[in-house]
């Protein structure tokens, strides 16, 4: 109640006299001007949540008449909660980082041991060749160290990156374990959105356990070498210097597919969910063609089912690499992927209109892109088939238009937390199918 900072021979008074015994005491601060509105000199213990801002009781009643407001102490207690799953998630990427960054110190070792043997075994076969087998066997030996050196810098680099990153990541722990005890509402209130946001993520090498052959194609092909004549030592050589260069470690990425062949490799069977449908959607060709009904159907209730929109999922939840194929027929489709707990009711549920779902908006004249509520024009080839590829590691979803050729229409660069459902929304005397791929 008091709008000011007391020393400890000022306070006093706020111990000993009855006045101030309602006087609620907090820690001092410079900031008391933050507590008062500058419009009305009274102070913000309220909460507009439909602007997102502290103000006072005469601010509620005159600008803010009508607005979603609650008490400052409430709105804290409910970001209290977030605050704590923020801090979850921060300690929980800690721990992934740590692991992170002990797989790349068993690589850097790996490499360097796998890099040793191999230029070890060079060199004993070249040294029982002639002088033109040991000018390759030197040529050889420097391949292997660049090619470790390039790769254990890259593996020492991501490790810094990583490291810098469980730094960042505990400072903002440390600074949001600090915010979680202040009780000025209105300090809490403005430093709380900038300090839960977390930046991007550093990439990192999977930690799932799979053979890997380092320098070991080197040895081969050198030990194939050394049983050969020299007349074509020039043909092994070739050979020899390619495999060097692919060597196959944690750190390397597999690249996204560029011709229609390619993406098949990927290709997987989905069938769409009976329990998810929209009662105006008829299933067929085994659940992998939904086509949209004026009369509506009866089905039975379901908690999956949606209740507002024209929309349908998959009974699959995709993780991995994998691509699929969608043709339709009428004005207008969505094709769109989704978590599984995307709520079924309201506008919320709308596919690319929350922050669970991806949808392409196709028709007839032109596409859109929609992601939690962002809507991006998108040039390109109408086409009848759009193809969709999800790299979900690697964060990547991806929208093509199929014809003769593989035409990119959008590309998401993101984090996935579930697996993915794909799934439509139809409008009306619209058909859409999930294809059979070869």
């Amino acid at each position: 109640m008091c709008l000011a900072s007391y020393c400890e021979q000022h306070l006093q008074p706020h111990y000993e006299s009855s006045t101030f015994k309602k006087h609620k005491l907090v820690e001092a601060t410079m900031k008391l001007q933050e507590n008062i509105c500058s419009r009305h000199d009274e102070v913000m213990k309220i909460f507009c949540r439909t602007d997102q801002q502290c103000i006072c009781y005469l601010c509620s009643m005159d600008e803010h008449k009508g607005h979603d407001t609650v008490s400052a102490a409430a709105q804290r207690t409910e970001r209290q909660k977030e605050l704590g799953v923020s801090q979850q998630k921060i300690q929980q990427r800690i721990q992934d980082r740590q692991k992170d960054v002990k797989v790349l110190q068993q690589e850097v070792k790996a490499i360097k041991l796998s890099a040793d043997k191999a230029v070890e075994h060079s060199e004993k076969n070249f040294t029982e060749l002639v002088r033109l087998i040991e000018k390759r066997s030197s040529d050889v030996k420097e391949q292997i160290r660049s090619q470790q050196k390039a790769e254990a810098s890259r593996a020492e680099e991501l490790q810094e990156k990583l490291k810098q990153e469980i730094a960042e990541l505990r400072r903002k722990d440390a600074e949001l374990e600090q915010l979680s005890h202040t009780e000025d509402h209105t300090h809490f209130l403005h430093n709380y959105p900038s300090l839960s946001r977390l930046s991007e993520s550093t990439d990192s090498p999977s930690t799932d356990i799979r053979p890997l052959r380092y320098f070991e194609d080197v040895t081969a092909a050198v030990s194939e070498a050394r049983d050969k004549l020299q007349g074509i030592l020039t043909v092994e050589w070739h050979k020899i210097s390619l495999t060097v260069t692919k060597v196959d470690v944690l750190l390397s990425q597999p690249r996204e597919p560029k011709t229609r062949a390619e993406f098949l490799q990927y290709s997987c069977q989905i069938t769409l969910d009976p329990n998810t449908a929209y009662t105006h959607l008829s299933l067929s060709e085994g659940n992998r063609k939904a086509t949209y009904m004026t009369k509506k159907l009866l089905y039975s209730h379901h908690p999956d089912r949606f209740t507002d929109r024209f929309q349908v999922l998959s009974r699959e939840g995709l993780t991995g690499r994998c691509y699929w194929e969608v043709e339709w027929s009428g004005k207008r489709v969505s094709i769109a992927v989704a978590y599984k707990d995307n709520c079924r009711t309201g506008t919320e549920c709308v596919f690319g209109c929350n922050d669970k779902s991806w949808a392409l908006d196709c028709n007839n004249n032109s596409y859109e892109f929609r992601d939690n509520n962002t809507r991006t024009p998108i040039p390109g080839p109408r086409s009848s088939r759009v193809g969709v590829y999800l790299d979900y590691r690697a964060g990547i979803l991806s929208f093509y238009s199929v014809s003769e050729t593989m035409t990119l229409l959008h590309r998401v660069q993101t984090t996935f937390t579930q697996p993915l459902h794909p799934g439509f929304w139809l409008y009306t005397g619209v058909t859409a199918e999930l294809c059979k791929l070869k």
